[in-house]
């Protein structure tokens, strides 16, 4: 698998964490990794090291410098609401033309390397607008790219989960596997949850991260993703 599109059922569910800890165990393991957060918002340039651009920019390796904030994540918003929302606010909007040329650039970069993977993370969950008609469902579809979906462990997650998934499926998106991300607060361990969606997801991976991550999370992670 040379590219996969990493995306949840909500926001604040883990996208970052996630994509983070695959970011590491790939090039633990010698394969060549780009990571991209092409559209962000309530992004603070002053705090950039804590930003979700900022963590993936850890995770890889490179210094946090003005040039590689532009071009990890090229639109950058300042309101902490979604695209469409964050750009009006600043007389601007999400070109959508540009964002799926900057993609396929990425991936066909990864593609032409031996052993590369191009993660893209995207921004909220799958139903999230990125502009008055296009959604983050759209961009996963239109990328043709398999998508990790994120999960929670807190109550409420299967039915947010098992509608994510399926609204990808609607789209003939391709699951690449679901990671159940252990939540702060949870009615059951999160290896239950993982269980119960395994009934409903027959033929999708699904993973289970702890909180904090361990070796062992950074593993199930890279089994995701193919050599």
């Amino acid at each position: 698998m040379s590219a996969l599109f990493v995306t949840s059922t909500g926001t604040e569910i883990g996208k970052t964490f996630v994509a983070v800890e695959l970011v590491r165990a790939l090039r633990s393991r010698g394969r060549a990794v780009h990571a991209l957060k092409p559209v962000i918002t309530g992004f603070d340039p002053d705090r950039a090291a804590e930003s979700d651009t900022g963590r993936l920019l850890d995770a890889l390796g490179q210094p946090l410098t003005q040039h590689a904030i532009e071009a990890v994540s090229p639109w950058r918003l300042a309101a902490p609401l979604s695209p469409d929302m964050a750009a009006a606010r600043e007389g601007r909007e999400i070109d959508w033309s540009a964002l799926l040329a900057y993609c396929r650039r990425a991936i066909d970069r990864a593609r032409s390397e031996r052993d590369a993977v191009t993660l893209i993370e995207g921004i909220g969950g799958v139903m999230v607008p990125l502009d008055a008609k296009h959604t983050v469902l759209d961009w996963i579809a239109e990328l043709r790219i398999p998508a990790l979906l994120v999960a929670g462990s807190y109550l409420g997650t299967l039915s947010h989960t098992l509608t994510a998934a399926g609204m990808l499926a609607a789209r003939g998106c391709t699951l690449a596997g679901v990671v159940v991300n252990e939540s702060e607060a949870q009615p059951v361990p999160p290896e239950e949850t993982a269980e119960t969606l395994r009934r409903f997801l027959p033929s999708a991976p699904i993973v289970v991260v702890p909180r904090g991550g361990n070796p062992l999370a950074r593993d199930r992670l890279a089994s995701l993703v193919s050599a």
